[in-house]
């Protein structure tokens, strides 16, 4: 019986990974980009790409699973909810009060422990955040919505 179980989700696994799955495009020239428009201390600059940039930018870099289901259903599923909350590379097209909401938001998802996604982070040990980086980076948004209105 045990057998017949393990060649059924070998078939299944098989089948599932003809069902079409797009994941969202990458584009790596982005204008409106967050970090290409402003000058920030590049330890802040390396942890928001290592951390974020992944699911909150049009620059998601796929590793190989991402194209192999049912994972690839998931990554597309977060990256799309991830740009759709917040996306960096459209950081300058929002005014400064949906900058300074973003930021606000932004602190309190690190502060919560949910953002970096707690998943992401098996699979991307560069984007673990020790509590001192995390501590940089809300000091740095906090500094950095308040500058938005000096």
């Amino acid at each position: 019986m045990l057998k017949k179980v393990f060649y059924f989700l070998i078939v299944v696994l098989i089948v599932i990974q003809f069902i079409p799955n797009e994941l969202p495009t990458v584009i790596m020239d982005n204008k409106s980009d967050l970090l290409a428009n402003n000058d920030f201390p590049e330890v802040i600059e390396t942890q928001i790409k290592a951390s974020c940039y992944d699911c909150h930018s049009n620059e998601t870099v796929y590793p190989w699973y991402s194209y192999v289901a049912p994972v690839s259903f998931l990554v597309k599923r977060d990256t799309e909810e991830g740009r759709k909350n917040l996306n960096f590379s459209d950081w300058e097209e929002l005014s400064k009060m949906k900058k300074a909401k973003a930021l606000s938001g932004f602190i309190d998802e690190i502060e919560e422990g949910s953002m970096p996604f707690p998943p992401y982070l098996i699979t991307h040990n560069d984007a673990k955040m020790s509590d001192d980086q995390k501590q940089a980076l809300m000091d740095w948004a906090d500094s950095y919505a308040e500058s938005l209105f000096e």
